[in-house]
């Protein structure tokens, strides 16, 4: 990524102090039930891991290690490659989808590089942030030309983490008292995609954030880390800073904010971050779980009450997502759109 800009060290400078709590950790959950005992057991801790943290992590999983091993390598070639050829296959604005890192967005925040990738070739989303448009236009993959066993990996783990996320939402909707396949219809023609994230080493670490502190705009989020680790949670119960430790391979599990809002604040999208490693390179792959363009986001029918009336508006995730891609090229006037700017007022 080249050497430090004097511009992201005079910004990192103004960053809070960094501080996190040393625990025990996020809950670990094994998914590997077959009775039926055991399954209401998996639920319940599902839903107390999903209230109480928002974050936890699973395993027997299903997704069989060496898809997992052959992606991990496929994207450390590809971010191995130097700058000009991974620039190739760069996004704009045209087609969100593909290669960025922190000189060519002059983003100072986050210290990394990325490739984007849609689980679905092509995705759809609105062509503009007007929803009575009505028009529509397509996110296609950018593939380099020269590692063609990315595409393969990337689309044998794309299958794997769909099914994944399909059993993990199906918990989630038994753990809030719904139907199993409540929330399945909105996905599908889901807009899901696949984050490949590299954070070199930072020779500033005391400064520098890999990811500064935010909220997944997804309904889950399903994220493969390496042994370096870094992945830090804003803990519900006193705010402290819960370093995530690596657990071989788990997959680390956070509720975004529509499963926020479809359980009218029963779970909440928790904050985190990534810190950077001065000695080690980090690399890790989030899998953001997203309903379909057309689908309207609201609290669900049976979580409102008189006791708990609806604490959201309905919003189209479409243009909320094209909102978000949009505003990484071009100052919109308005702060990134977060479920806050929906929330009913009491």
């Amino acid at each position: 990524m080249g050497d430090v800009d004097p511009a992201f060290i005079q910004a990192a400078e103004h960053r809070p102090k960094l501080s996190f709590t040393e625990a025990q950790g996020i809950p670990l959950i094994d998914l590997n039930s077959s009775s039926y005992a055991a399954t209401k057991d998996l639920v319940d801790e599902i839903g107390a891991a999903c209230k109480n943290w928002g974050f936890f992590q699973v395993i027997n999983h299903g997704v069989p290690l060496e898809t997992r091993r052959k992606l991990e390598a496929a994207a450390a070639r590809f971010f191995a490659q130097p700058p000009e050829e991974k620039r190739k296959v760069s996004r704009d604005e045209a087609n969100p989808q593909g290669y960025y890192d922190t000189e060519l967005t002059k983003n100072v925040r986050d210290w990394k590089e990325v490739l984007d990738l849609t689980v679905k070739n092509p995705t759809i989303i609105p062509a503009s942030l007007d929803p009575a448009d009505g028009e529509l236009r397509q996110l296609v993959n950018r593939w380099p030309e020269n590692l063609p066993e990315l595409r393969e990996a990337f689309e044998e783990y794309a299958r794997e983490l769909e099914k994944l996320s399909h059993k993990l939402l199906r918990l989630i909707s038994l753990s809030l008292g719904l139907q199993e396949n409540r929330l399945s219809g909105f996905f599908n023609d889901h807009t899901s995609f696949i984050r490949l994230n590299h954070y070199p080493p930072c020779p500033i670490p005391h400064l520098a954030l890999g990811v500064g502190s935010h909220k997944d705009s997804s309904a889950l989020t399903v994220l493969a880390q390496d042994e370096v680790g870094g992945l830090e949670v804003k803990s519900k119960a006193d705010g402290e800073w819960v370093r995530v430790w690596p657990t071989p391979e788990a997959f680390i599990i956070n509720v975004g904010s529509i499963t926020q809002v479809w359980s009218n604040d029963e779970y909440e999208s928790v904050e985190h971050r990534v810190m950077v490693n001065s000695e080690k390179e980090r690399f890790s792959i989030p899998f953001f779980f997203n309903p379909g363009h057309s689908v309207m986001v609201e609290p669900l029918n049976e979580l409102v009450t008189e006791q708990s009336p609806a604490k959201y508006r309905p919003y189209n995730w479409g243009t909320f997502f094209a909102n978000r891609k949009l505003s990484n090229f071009k100052n919109l006037g308005v702060n990134n759109v977060q479920i806050d700017h929906f929330r009913i007022q009491e």
